[in-house]
């Protein structure tokens, strides 16, 4: 006799979950729980935040930097079946005039990054990426607190390609943020230079 496969959770499984007991992903059917954000974690997060909200996360022109984004940080957004929560994520304001809002946010990020964990890599670095991919997000970031690194990947068709890999010590111009430098050490618990 053979074993029937496991039914796939759905949106309305995720959204049975308590609101303040909702840590999770809703990931290819499966509600994946979210690692506890360690000290480095929430260190590298809060970090490339600023370092990118201030001079892009504005209209357009003016003073303070290029502008030209919406930027959020864990907003759960629905793409397809899937319900994600990236660290950071970004559309464009030329693509998305209005601010997205709601819950779930329901419209594609121009970027998405995650800050990886131990206990949770995979599911960023396989998983979340390919539906990320699926769903046409045109710039991927990864970074790691364990090797200190920032990954910078773009969209392509077959899948993502990475267009730079730099570590503690680099200072880095990455796409879309590239009218920008960032020192990547900065996001580890370096000074700035």
């Amino acid at each position: 006799m053979s074993e029937s496969a496991p039914r796939k959770a759905t949106l309305e499984d995720f959204w049975a979950i308590p609101e303040g007991e909702r840590f999770h992903e809703l990931i290819g059917g499966e509600i994946v729980e979210r690692a506890a954000p360690s000290g480095e974690h929430g260190s590298a997060q809060t970090m490339l935040n600023g370092l990118i909200a201030l001079p892009f996360n504005r209209r357009s022109g003016g003073g303070g930097g290029p502008g030209g984004w919406w930027l959020e940080t864990d907003v759960e957004i629905l793409l397809g079946a899937d319900l994600l929560r990236p660290d950071l994520a970004g559309w464009r304001r030329d693509r998305h005039p209005e601010r997205p809002v709601g819950i779930p946010v329901r419209r594609v990020p121009d970027w998405a990054c995650e800050v990886l964990s131990p206990s949770n890599a995979k599911n960023d670095t396989i998983k979340k990426l390919r539906v990320y991919h699926q769903n046409h997000v045109e710039h991927y970031w990864l970074v790691d607190p364990r090797d200190a690194t920032l990954t910078v990947m773009h969209w392509n068709a077959e899948g993502y390609v990475t267009r730079l890999r730099a570590e503690r010590g680099e200072v880095v111009r990455a796409e879309p943020f590239d009218a920008i430098e960032i020192p990547v050490g900065v996001l580890f618990g370096d000074d700035p230079p």
